[in-house]
């Protein structure tokens, strides 16, 4: 009992010892909903109190403390969106050439490789209008090569180069041959991803929708109309 508004009260203080600093709070509306709802627990109340009181600033000095909070739900916080002196910012979905540059972010940092030109990277932006951020990430996560698998490639030998990835079974047999005695840190090294093609995000994207429909987005548009800001 206790113990969480101690955590928000020590997270500030760190912050300001550290100044200049940024505390980011994701998914702020499931912390500060509106007050006085009739689910809100004590122990919810006085957390959210303690945050309103720290971000207020009272007795200190928070000149090079920045809180920045995200959130899908604006509406979700209630009361609490007046309680602050603080800029509500929309940021929109990411247009074309923001989405080209995520296909390339999150395509870089899995390790299976790609052939995909410049000219591929501008087409994935141009066809996933309306995609966010997450559902760029979710497409790419799909792992495309699964569409175009070799389902009965024959393995020569374990000692005889590298395994091409080309079943979702070579899982089962790793399984099986590290059970046997073969050792896992050798096929690992071994084991070479077939290259991501254009073709692969084709079929991927023939059945992805985004998940931000445009009732959603209207939502938004009113929210900020109304109590926001353009980003």
């Amino acid at each position: 009992m206790g113990e969480s508004e101690k955590l928000v009260s020590n997270l500030f203080q760190m912050a300001r010892e550290s100044a200049p600093s940024i505390i980011f709070v994701d998914k702020i509306d499931s912390l500060c909903g509106q007050r006085g709802e009739g689910n809100e627990s004590e122990a919810s109340r006085r957390i959210k109190t303690e945050l309103l009181v720290q971000m207020q600033g009272v007795g200190h000095n928070d000149d090079k403390v920045l809180v920045l909070a995200a959130t899908n739900t604006p509406s979700a916080l209630g009361q609490v969106k007046n309680d602050l002196q603080s800029k509500r910012i929309y940021i929109p979905l990411p247009d074309q050439k923001a989405r080209q540059h995520m296909f390339k972010i999150n395509i870089c940092s899995v390790i299976t490789p790609h052939n995909l030109s410049e000219s591929d990277f501008e087409d994935l932006g141009c066809k996933t209008g309306g995609f966010s951020g997450s559902d760029i990430s979710v497409c790419v996560s799909l792992e495309p090569n699964e569409f175009d698998l070799v389902p009965n490639m024959m393995f020569s030998s374990l000692n005889k180069g590298a395994i091409p990835l080309c079943s979702p079974n070579i899982f089962m047999y790793l399984l099986s041959w590290t059970a046997t005695g073969f050792g896992a840190e050798g096929l690992a090294a071994q084991i070479i991803p077939p290259p991501i093609t254009k073709t692969d995000f084709d079929k991927v994207l023939a059945r992805q929708r985004p998940t931000v429909s445009k009732s959603d987005l209207e939502v938004h548009d009113r929210f900020t109309k109304e109590f926001g800001e353009e980003g």
